[in-house]
Order: structure tokens, then C-alpha cells, then sequence
């Protein structure tokens, strides 16, 4: 269960297409999904000069091995909180589409994202939602990577400690995560939702390209 229900919380703007809720999951649940965390070892790794590197665990493989953080990602509970804080309905984003719900994992020294938009492959709005689930530095503290974004033409730092949500839209939010150092470890649930979940050919096409670059060839018959 979350720490409250949606009809209940006190919702943050939305006004700069970005926002934060903190300690979003019950204690309980939260619990439950940092073990289907902690039991995905196998991760794509991609490397993309000077852009990206890092590890993922997408969709597909999510479906099989952490069925509790798939569930709540459908969940009504989660999308009426989603929607309640971005003003639209929303829906999950296709079974084909393996950024629908992930894993992403930065482990290991120089793992980042450069700047970039998260872009939108579908006919409505569409919304990234991170739940990190460990952020660990080597002092016991956070990690050294940053989730930053633009904002009124500044880099803003969004804080991103275990079980807080951050929630914006991708495809108009510039951002980026800085490098992560030896011995650190951050683990991000990655959620995607859209007010319209259809898509046109070339939209559909685009997708592809993307999820080929992030998770394998295999994405290329998703």
C-alpha cells in the first residue's frame, strides 16, 4: 500500500512540469519492491560515448522477475496519483515498450546520462516517474550522482534519496545524471505514463530505434 491514498495527499505543483513527493510507499511495500530490486542481477549494460552508460533491466524481464514492481506500476493507486499530480489522466505505456517500467542501475564507476528529453513516442502527453530505491555513497550517505534539470534556463539539482517519487515531463524537462564514483551504488524503478498510449507508425518506429540503443536488437520485434 502507499503512505496515503491519492485523495489524501497534499500534491505538489506542477506548474514547471516537475515535481516531488517524498516517502511515496509504505515502509511494507517499499521493503518489497528493494528485494525484487535486490535480486536482479543480470542487467543490459549500454555504453553510449559521451551520452550514456550504465545498466537497465527492461519491461520484458521485469515481468518474469519482479512481478510485485509491474503490478503497482498498473496499479489504480498509482495512476490515480499520478494523475492527480500532472492534472490529466494517465495510462501505462505499452507491454511493447520496454521503458513502460525499469530498472536502472548505476554501479559502477563513470555509470551516467548526459543531458537529454526523455522523448515522447505516443499521440498524448506523456510523464517519467523515478522511484529511486537505493542511493548509497561509500561515507553512507547519498551517492555522488546528481539528478539535475532545467529549469527557468538553470540547472536545478532534484534530490533523489530512497522512496521519494520524481515525477516530470520528459519530452519538455532537460536533464541529466552525473557520474556515480567507485564503490556507490543507485538503483532508480523508472516508470512511463501517457494521456494517450497510441501511437502512429513513424511514432512507433522511433520507439524501436530507442529501446535497440537501450536494451539490444531484441527490441527491435517488441
Amino acid at each position: 500500500m502507499f503512505v496515503t491514498t491519492p485523495d489524501r495527499i497534499e500534491f505538489p505543483s506542477f506548474e514547471s512540469k516537475l515535481a516531488t513527493l517524498d516517502n511515496v510507499l509504505a515502509a511494507g511495500l517499499f521493503a518489497q519492491i528493494a528485494a525484487e530490486v535486490a535480486a536482479l542481477i543480470e542487467t543490459e549494460r549500454s555504453y553510449l560515448p559521451a551520452h550514456k552508460k550504465g545498466g537497465t533491466v527492461a519491461y520484458s524481464a521485469l515481468r518474469e522477475k519482479a512481478p510485485a514492481l509491474v503490478s503497482h506500476y498498473h496499479s489504480a493507486t498509482m495512476r490515480r496519483l499520478v494523475s492527480r499530480i500532472v492534472g490529466a489522466e494517465v495510462k501505462p505505456t505499452p507491454l511493447h515498450d520496454e521503458s513502460s517500467c525499469s530498472v536502472l542501475f548505476y554501479e559502477r564507476p563513470g555509470d551516467h546520462i548526459g543531458w537529454h528529453y526523455d522523448h515522447n513516442f505516443y499521440r498524448g502527453r506523456h510523464f517519467t516517474v523515478l522511484i529511486p530505491v537505493v542511493n548509497r555513497g561509500r561515507d553512507g550517505g547519498l551517492s555522488a550522482a546528481r539528478l539535475l534539470a532545467k529549469q527557468g534556463g538553470r540547472d536545478m539539482e532534484v534530490a533523489t534519496p530512497p522512496n521519494r517519487m520524481i515525477i516530470f515531463e520528459g519530452a519538455k524537462v532537460r536533464h541529466k545524471v552525473t557520474p556515480i564514483s567507485e564503490g556507490e551504488r543507485r538503483c532508480v524503478w523508472s516508470m512511463t505514463y501517457c494521456t494517450d498510449p497510441r501511437n502512429l507508425a513513424f511514432q512507433g518506429v522511433a520507439r524501436r530505434v530507442k529501446d535497440t540503443a537501450f536494451f539490444g536488437l531484441r527490441s527491435l520485434w517488441t
